[in-house]
């Protein structure tokens, strides 16, 4: 009867072991927190959730656009240095997005401050019926999204997304 028990405890204590020494390999992306120093905007993933949700509302995925992404950084980077949330600062968005040569026949840029991941953001987007359309404005197929930190603000994190339907029409 002994024998038998032995080889159950044994499992046991390896299992036991096993698990205490278990560490995970780090938190998801879209919890990174991006209000410290050298923290960076997982672009890839954002896409991935963005299109997740445009997908689960019968909407087409979007994929990162580099010009987009510039436009997305310039933005965020003007309200951190400016520590202002606004969509006006330098130029309003349509001049913004004509004077940089990107054909759209849509467009829709939302902006956001205090969020600290990309989990926040995204969630505060949703929850936002103005923000929530643009995320599912019909036809968009291109992004670009960027964060900036800023520790003298206290908002911390500025954040620029930019959705667009590209107009082919003149390529």
């Amino acid at each position: 009867m002994t024998l038998r028990l032995l080889p159950f405890a044994f499992a046991v204590l390896l299992l036991g072991g096993c698990a205490a020494e278990y560490v995970p390999k780090g938190e998801p992306s879209f919890y990174v927190n991006l209000a410290q120093p050298g923290a960076t905007l997982d672009a890839a993933a954002a896409a991935s959730m963005i299109s997740g949700y445009r997908g689960n509302n019968g909407l087409p995925a979007v994929a990162l656009d580099p010009q987009l992404m510039a436009l997305a950084e310039a933005q965020a980077g003007l309200m951190a240095k400016r520590d202002k949330l606004d969509h006006n600062l330098g130029k309003p968005f349509v001049q913004r997005l004509k004077a940089s040569g990107y054909d759209a026949k849509l467009a829709a840029e939302n902006i956001g401050a205090g969020y600290h991941t990309l989990a926040e953001a995204f969630s505060g987007w949703r929850d936002s019926p103005p923000h929530r359309a643009n995320m599912l404005l019909h036809g968009a197929t291109r992004m670009g999204i960027a964060a900036v930190y800023t520790p003298a603000s206290k908002y911390k994190v500025f954040w620029a997304l930019i959705l667009a339907e590209p107009d082919d029409r003149g390529s």
